[in-house]
């Protein structure tokens, strides 16, 4: 039965250039398969986090998805955070509560977990990973509950953090797992991959990218090359943006 108007409910992902993103795909067929007729979900790509104001405002919303690079911005506007999401200042999802509050959460954690230990059934000791942006916390407190000793590697380190230079082939002989949570190797720049020294890579490896477009980067296929367990973010983010759903209507 087609839902009246006043049912509607309208979804949508908060980011900037966000017009590759897989979150609009993935709910309007999410919609179309389960004849939500009366749910859509659209882009708000916002130049500014100061436009997220507006964003609140809009005319029937129901839940919201965040995106690079606002996934700790969007955090002084919101009334209150669940706690991984305050844990790590990161927050990917917002929630308007019955009561008119506003509510951060961070399903990027589920996601990756639950895909991580999918891949393998048993985990390495320590991990990198690299990059330090919003995606980069989930890693770490999935890690960390893990009990997975992890070090981050950044182009522009700062206190323990170490820099590309620093990895070299002792030191991922040790860090079995790595993780990239940087945008390297995103389309259109295919052709880049984190500066790491790929012939020190073994099968003994696991390569995980949370880039899923392309669905196999540059730093996965040199894994792969040399016999390492790889994995891409699609599954992630199917498994994110599930939980997401999840808690829009409980």
């Amino acid at each position: 039965m087609e839902s009246k108007k006043n049912d509607l409910r309208r979804f949508g992902l908060v980011g900037k250039n966000i017009d590759y993103s897989f979150s609009r795909g993935y709910f309007s067929q999410k919609f179309k398969a389960e004849n939500l007729l009366n749910c859509s979900y659209e882009n708000f790509d916002l130049t500014s986090i100061d436009s997220l104001r507006e964003v609140f405002n809009t005319d029937k919303i129901s839940g919201l998805n965040v995106t690079t690079p606002y996934k700790r911005e969007v955090i002084p506007f919101l009334d209150r955070l669940s706690k991984p999401s305050s844990e790590m200042q990161a927050v990917n999802t917002i929630k308007f509560e019955k009561n008119g509050k506003i509510s951060g959460h961070n399903t990027d954690v589920y996601g990756f977990e639950k895909s991580l230990v999918e891949l393998t059934a048993k985990l390495p000791k320590q991990a990198l990973i690299l990059g330090t942006g919003g995606a980069s916390s989930a890693v770490a407190y999935v890690l960390d509950k893990l009990k997975i000793k992890f070090l981050y590697v950044s182009r522009n380190p700062q206190g323990k953090h170490l820099n590309y230079q620093a990895v070299n082939a002792e030191l991922l002989n040790e860090y079995q797992l790595i993780v990239n949570a940087s945008p390297i190797g995103t389309y259109p720049n295919v052709e880049l991959s984190p500066d790491l020294p790929y012939q020190a890579i073994n099968k003994g490896h696991i390569l995980f990218d949370l880039i899923y477009n392309p669905l196999e980067t540059l730093f996965l296929k040199e894994g792969k090359k040399r016999g390492a367990t790889i994995s891409n973010g699609l599954k992630m983010l199917e498994y994110q943006a599930e939980k997401s759903w999840e808690i829009w209507n409980s």
